[in-house]
């Protein structure tokens, strides 16, 4: 029955989106860092992030400590993130957080379909939320 399970969780596209993370790999020379844990699962991304004048982000590298979801849910994030500021990101992660509550329709982010067979996956959600937290976290609160 566990394997069935996480079967039905680490989908073919789930698996592979974690290894696309390669295409952002962490860069020390960029200045804003933010990190986020799960505490459900123990899982971490640190980001690393460079904005623009208008406070958008305008590049990123990514640390990955995450299950295959929580990576797939990261290349996820990066795919679309590039030219996303503060408020967008924090739009985004608050419809995800609905989503996966079941609470709410499917969020506008390029790409966040992929990750709907873990909605029904509760200890994995905050896992999905990671590269989200860490961009707030990175990203100034005003500029």
């Amino acid at each position: 029955m566990a394997s069935r399970a996480a079967a039905g969780l680490y989908t073919p596209d789930i698996l592979a989106a974690a290894t696309r993370l390669a295409a952002w790999p962490w860069n020390d020379a960029l200045p804003l860092n933010g990190a986020a844990r799960s505490p459900s699962c123990g899982s971490s991304i640190a980001l690393a992030l460079d904005v623009d004048a208008g406070g958008r982000i305008a590049a990123l590298g990514i640390r990955p400590h995450a299950c295959a979801v929580g990576q797939a849910a990261a290349s996820v994030f990066a795919a679309a993130a590039l030219g996303m500021a503060r408020d967008d990101i924090a739009t985004a992660r608050q419809a995800i957080a609905t989503w996966l509550s079941g609470e709410g329709g499917e969020p506008r982010w390029p790409g966040i379909a992929l990750i709907a067979p873990a909605c029904a996956y509760p200890a994995r959600h905050a896992a999905i939320l990671l590269a989200w937290d860490a961009a707030l976290d990175a990203l100034p609160a005003h500029r």
